[in-house]
C-alpha cells in the first residue's frame, strides 16, 4: 500500500478546498470500498480527507414533506429509520439487501452511491481495464462474461454498477446535493451516473473535489407502495445478478403511475422508461406486467454466458409488480 497523508477538516469548505486543490486527494468516510482498493493497489492517493466529522449524519424532515439525509448517515441507521421504512420502503429494503450487517454499520450513504464496480478484471491490477487504466483495453470483453452488463455497455467497458441503494433512490426521484469550490448544485440520482462511452474511468458527473453532502427524497406518495427485489448467487452478502426497484400509484385496479429501475444489469442504475410507459394507465394484469418487461429488456445485448440474466430480470420484475399490485 502506498503511504498517504490523513486530514480531518472541520468544515465542508475546508474539505472541498483540500481535495479540489490536490489531484491525488480523495474523500473517505466509512472506507468499506476505498480501503479494499488501497490494499489491492487500484487506488493510490497520497491524501485521505476524512469527512465523518462534518455533521452530515442526520435525517431531517423538510417543508412540503421532503426528507433530507446527510451524506455520512450509516446504511444500517438509514435502513432502520422509521420514516424511511414507512414512506420509502424500497430504500430500506435495498439497504438491507446489500453487504453484511457489519459493513452496513460502517458504510455511509454517499459512499454507497460512489462505490466502484466489482468487475473481477477491474479488481485485478494485472488485467487490462479501461475503467482502472484508460486505454489499456477491456479484459471482460474477451474473458468471463457471466457478470457483464447487458444494458448500457460500450466497446470500452461492460462493468456492472454495484449499488443497490442507487437503484432504489432512482425509483423515488431522489436528488443529490453537491458542494464544490464554485458553489452548490443539485443532481437527480438518475443523472448522477455516466454511461461508459469512451471514458469508462468516469463513473459519475461529479468533478474532482465535489462533495456529496446530502440526498433529498421528495414528497412522493407512491413511494409508500414500493419494493426492492434482488436476485444473486447467494441469499445475502452478494451483488445482484439482477434487481428491480418498483413504485406504483394505483387507482383501484388501474396503474396511474409507475417507477421501474433495474440494477445488476447495466453500467448504471437503469431507469426502465419503456416499461413504465407500458404500465402507465393500464389495468393490473400479469400479461401487462410481462409486456412491460419484454418492452424494456428488448434492448439487452447479450453473449451466451450472460443471456440467462434477461429472463431472470423479466421474471423478477413481473413478480415484484404482482406483489405490489395484489395480482394473484
Amino acid at each position: 500500500m502506498k503511504p498517504f497523508r490523513y486530514e480531518r477538516p472541520s468544515t465542508v469548505r475546508e474539505a472541498v478546498a483540500l481535495v479540489e486543490g490536490d489531484p491525488g486527494a480523495v474523500y473517505v468516510a466509512g472506507g468499506t470500498n476505498l480501503f479494499d482498493h488501497l490494499k489491492l493497489g487500484i487506488d493510490r492517493p497520497h491524501l485521505l480527507v476524512d469527512v465523518t466529522g462534518l455533521a452530515m449524519d442526520g435525517v431531517e424532515a423538510l417543508s412540503g414533506g421532503r426528507v433530507r439525509i446527510g451524506a455520512t448517515v450509516r446504511n444500517a441507521d438509514l435502513a432502520a429509520h422509521p420514516e424511511i421504512r414507512e414512506r420509502y420502503p424500497v430504500v430500506s429494503q435495498a439497504l438491507l439487501a446489500g453487504a453484511s450487517p457489519q459493513l452496513r454499520n460502517m458504510a455511509t450513504l454517499a459512499g454507497n452511491l460512489l462505490q466502484r464496480t466489482r468487475c473481477p478484471y477491474f479488481l485485478n491490477v494485472e488485467a487490462p481495464c479501461n475503467k482502472r487504466e484508460p486505454g489499456s483495453g477491456c479484459a471482460a470483453a474477451q474473458g468471463h462474461a457471466e457478470h457483464n452488463a447487458v444494458l448500457g455497455a460500450s466497446r470500452s467497458c461492460a462493468a456492472v454498477h454495484p449499488s443497490d441503494l442507487a437503484v432504489a433512490l432512482c425509483a423515488v426521484d431522489a436528488t443529490v446535493c453537491v458542494v464544490g469550490r464554485s458553489g452548490t448544485r443539485r443532481i437527480p440520482v438518475t443523472a448522477l451516473y455516466r454511461s461508459p462511452g469512451n471514458h469508462p474511468e468516469r463513473d459519475t458527473v461529479l468533478g474532482h473535489g465535489e462533495l456529496i453532502t446530502a440526498v433529498e427524497l421528495p414528497a412522493l406518495p407512491m413511494a409508500a407502495r414500493s419494493r426492492y427485489r434482488k436476485v444473486g448467487d447467494r441469499a445475502s452478502f452478494t451483488f445482484a445478478l439482477t434487481s428491480v426497484a418498483v413504485a406504483v400509484d394505483l387507482d383501484g385496479d388501474t396503474i396511474r403511475d409507475a417507477r421501474v429501475v433495474f440494477g445488476g444489469l447495466a453500467t448504471r442504475p437503469w431507469r426502465a422508461a419503456r416499461a413504465e410507459a407500458v404500465l402507465r394507465g393500464a389495468r393490473v394484469d400479469a400479461d401487462r406486467f410481462a409486456a412491460a418487461a419484454v418492452e424494456e429488456l428488448s434492448a439487452a445485448r447479450t453473449v451466451p454466458a450472460n443471456a440467462y440474466r434477461v429472463p431472470l430480470a423479466h421474471d423478477t420484475l413481473v413478480a415484484t409488480l404482482r406483489d405490489l399490485c395484489g395480482e394473484d
